[in-house]
């Protein structure tokens, strides 16, 4: 199970990957559950407040003007980056003590039970669905007997996009949390991540998704978008061990 990530280090990535502008704030490096990270979600085409009446000559006299929407990539529905807690909180929660108990056991969604599972059928069939850019994630190799904590990268080094699902809670004051868990396919014939995990456990890694596949992994029909759940190629990963997940600055870090 994922339960640490490294934020992107570069906020020029942002742009160049996601399409979306950069954050005001680069916010944390390492992310770990109820901890706030940033998801990228699409955002829905904004339409007249009111219907337009015609006027004495048939025109449409009074035109309301929608609200200018944020700029769509190529291809794809307009997008944008928020600021949100890593580890779901459903919109059905009673309160936000619940919400925090529950967090940290909803930081993954498994492909399998994604959309039948309580806690994010409703984020699924809704098609909540976001992506979750991060640099890198850490998995424990208990190969020798002991946890070692080890970081996954893409080996040319690039960003990754993983696929995600959000939720909107909102509170009997008005207030407002807004939350994602990172979608995970089973992990067991891949010939990376196979290796992590505790003796026993099932093995699983988050799903990456291909540059080409952000715009329609966002936009997708949900009858579709398990079609998006797949593992990574092993090929094209690394695993290195680090001293302390925290500590740790790999090479090249630019923040």
């Amino acid at each position: 199970m994922t339960a640490r990530y490294e934020a992107l280090p570069a906020t020029a990535a942002y742009a160049d990957v996601f399409k979306v502008p950069p954050p005001q704030e680069p916010g944390a490096r390492h992310i770990k559950p109820r901890g706030t990270g940033f998801m990228l979600r699409a955002v829905p085409v904004p339409v007249p407040s009111h219907t337009p009446q015609p006027g004495p000559d048939g025109a449409a006299a009074d035109a309301a003007q929608p609200a200018e929407a944020p700029a769509a990539p190529p291809g794809g529905q307009p997008r944008e980056l928020i600021a949100a807690q890593w580890g779901l909180v459903p919109h059905w929660v009673k309160s936000a003590s619940d919400g925090r108990l529950r967090a940290p056991k909803l930081v993954n969604a498994y492909t399998d039970t994604v959309s039948t599972g309580t806690a994010f059928r409703d984020a699924w069939l809704n098609g909540q669905r976001c992506i979750v850019p991060m640099q890198s994630f850490y998995e424990d190799d208990w190969r020798s007997g002991k946890a070692v904590p080890t970081r996954i990268a893409r080996v040319d080094g690039a960003p990754m996009g993983v696929a995600g699902v959000w939720a909107r809670w909102e509170g009997p004051d008005g207030e407002v949390l807004l939350s994602y868990a990172l979608i995970t396919v089973s992990a067991q014939a891949h010939g990376l991540l196979n290796r992590y995990g505790p003796p026993g456990a099932d093995r699983r890694m988050p799903v990456i998704l291909g540059e080409g596949a952000h715009a329609a992994w966002l936009s997708t029909p949900v009858a579709k978008a398990k079609e998006f759940l797949r593992p990574y190629p092993a090929q094209s990963l690394t695993a290195n061990p680090v001293e302390h997940k925290a500590d740790k600055v790999p090479k090249g870090w630019l923040g």
